[in-house]
């Protein structure tokens, strides 16, 4: 029997049990989850940053069946094409008509591997689905699934044949999500897992309850003070003499997404400034461009949203005031 999720606490529920069942093929990453999960229900996309061998495939398949969704993966490479992501229109000589070929986009969560080894021309061909959730092939435009996420991973170690993401489309990436080694227990535990057998994970959450998920997560209530603290984070990125750009409107609207999306897994239907912190770095970093001086200086992006957010007042009071009154409307 379906559930209906209409609280936060059983949206926990889903979350602890995504994180139980993603867990019996891959260990160690529960926090990896809960962003995905947090990107997920706010309708964001992830980059996801980790050196080869560390089970970032491994990982979005797992979630995929986790969730019953579909799932399409594309290998980025120099001579991918566009035309490889959206699709194209063909002669079907049997019907003597046109045809649309879809292309892997046309899915649920959309893996773009090493989306940093094809050119920026074939990169872009998933900005219009990223922001606006249609594919426009031969000046005719269609609607992506409901639910639709793009999970693109980055080799970080490697310099040559690899292209860096345009700026517009980084923009478009809601959190960039690191993935580290193993600590020492969980790679033993992955080592017994792997010795033994070879876990499939089986669906424990549908399509219904995540566009659940997704409402209860747009409902979370911020706080005018919430919103404040936001915009003065995003304005402070603008102003720093180290940075080239700042956040831009859209990350200061990520920003609150995501926010209220940590708030709801926490168990809560109001943000509080820690929801913030939690999910800052996440949302912030990967879009600030360091000006030359703090690169010869040895600044990072990192360091630069640490020192703002020490730098912007926190607000304090009852932040779900007025929760219970305009809920009840």
């Amino acid at each position: 029997m379906e559930r209906v999720i209409d609280s936060p606490q059983g949206a926990q529920k889903v979350v602890r049990d995504v994180i139980s069942e993603v867990g019996r093929a891959i260990v160690g990453y529960e926090d990896v989850i809960s962003d995905f999960l947090i990107a997920l229900s706010s309708g964001g996309h992830i980059i996801l940053e980790g050196v080869p061998g560390i089970a970032k495939t491994t990982l979005s398949k797992s979630l995929a069946k986790a969730m019953a969704i579909e799932y399409r993966r594309i290998q980025f490479t120099q001579d991918l094409l566009p035309t490889d992501i959206t699709g194209h229109y063909f002669f079907n000589q049997e019907t003597r008509k046109f045809e649309l070929r879809k292309g892997p986009v046309f899915a649920e969560l959309l893996l773009a591997d090493e989306i940093n080894r094809a050119p920026p021309k074939t990169q872009s061909a998933l900005l219009e689905a990223m922001q606006e959730k249609n594919v426009t092939i031969e000046g005719t435009t269609f609607a992506l699934p409901e639910i639709f996420m793009v999970l693109a991973n980055l080799n970080p170690i490697e310099t040559e044949g690899v292209y860096p993401l345009p700026e517009a489309q980084v923009d478009r990436f809601m959190m960039k999500v690191k993935m580290d080694y193993p600590d020492e227990e969980d790679e033993t535990i992955m080592l017994s897992l792997k010795n033994a057998f070879d876990e499939v994970p089986q669906a424990v959450i549908t399509r219904e309850e995540i566009m659940q998920l997704k409402k209860l997560a747009f409902e979370v209530h911020s706080h005018r003070s919430i919103l404040v603290y936001i915009r003065d984070i995003t304005r402070t990125t603008r102003q720093r003499d180290h940075l080239e750009y700042g956040l831009s409107p859209r990350g200061g609207i990520h920003l609150l997404a995501t926010s209220k999306a940590h708030a709801l897994i926490s168990g809560r239907s109001y943000v509080i400034p820690d929801d913030v912190k939690a999910v800052a770095h996440k949302v912030i970093d990967h879009r600030l461009m360091l000006s030359p001086e703090a690169e010869l200086e040895g600044l990072t992006a990192s360091s630069l949203t640490e020192t703002i957010l020490s730098e912007v007042p926190v607000p304090k009071g009852d932040f779900g005031a007025g929760y219970a009154s305009s809920s009840s409307k």
